[in-house]
């Protein structure tokens, strides 16, 4: 089970999921926090928690070391994708991640399923390109998973990149046990159930996507947000109105050549006297 109360990971969800709104304003993360702080449950732990992210954004201009010292509230997890959205080379951006962090904290309210917690987990790192080896690191320290997970997973990290995600999954399932009780020298951790294994053993040697459809499609399994296109239609209206004053502007030179007076450059300097051309 996770390790905060119910009422934490909705307020998480609505925290998550304003600031994401929010920050289409343009305005300071901190002036929002600052904000959406006041409308959190006063109940909960998350507005100490905000207010100690206030502290460190003022102080640092960083949400992800004021995670990383809140192990307690914030899941390693969670600090994780914080730090790669903050990171300028970074594969995945604010936004995205804020969106992850909603549906997970909806996930933590409503669920208390390891196996749907790590294949969700597991598809943010393979869709969004994130290390494996630091991704299921992190996951190793939440407090939701128990010590056979948590051994598997850092086992685990070793291997991928050389298994493939369907292997690793199906060799650790009830229908690989029931398939191999007889030449099996050693008993197997079994953390997946009979149809995880059947499909991962569909989906072996294919797009390790096509393995999370089939789970969410066939298991309901819960679903990994995906970055919304842009509209290209969003700033059209902007868009058109540079184009129309910067053409203005070329029809004006063009006019003032025509009329053999020459193009003005002084009123590209600003007021400051042109370098002469001698």
């Amino acid at each position: 089970m996770g390790s905060l109360p119910r009422e934490e990971y909705i307020e998480q969800a609505y925290l998550f999921a304003a600031l994401s709104e929010r920050l289409k304003t343009n305005e300071p993360v901190q002036v929002l926090l600052n904000h959406i702080k006041h409308e959190l449950l006063a109940t909960t732990k998350l507005p100490m928690a905000v207010d100690y992210l206030l502290v460190e954004l003022n102080h640092s201009g960083s949400m992800a070391e004021a995670m990383r010292r809140m192990p307690h509230y914030f899941s390693s997890f969670q600090t994780y994708l914080i730090t790669r959205s903050e990171d300028d080379r970074g594969r995945i951006d604010i936004y995205s991640v804020l969106s992850i962090l909603e549906h997970e904290a909806r996930f933590h309210a409503e669920n208390d399923s390891p196996v749907s917690l790590f294949l969700f987990q597991l598809e943010v790192l393979c869709r969004n390109r994130l290390s494996y080896d630091k991704g299921l690191e992190a996951m190793s320290r939440d407090p939701f998973y128990d010590a056979a997970w948590r051994k598997w997973m850092l086992d685990a990290r070793k291997k991928l990149g050389f298994v493939d995600i369907a292997d690793l999954i199906y060799v650790h399932s009830e229908h690989y046990a029931h398939a191999n009780k007889e030449s099996s020298d050693e008993p197997q951790v079994i953390l997946f159930g009979e149809r995880e294994g059947r499909i991962a053993l569909a989906n072996r040697r294919k797009d390790p996507l096509f393995l999370f459809a089939a789970l969410q499609r066939q298991l309901n399994y819960p679903k990994v947000p995906r970055p919304k296109r842009a509209d290209p239609n969003e700033n059209l209206l902007p868009r058109l109105v540079k184009t129309v004053e910067q053409l203005k502007t070329r029809v004006k030179l063009l006019e003032d050549e025509q009329r053999e007076k020459g193009i003005d450059l002084s009123q590209f300097y600003g007021g400051r006297k042109p370098p002469s051309t001698r």
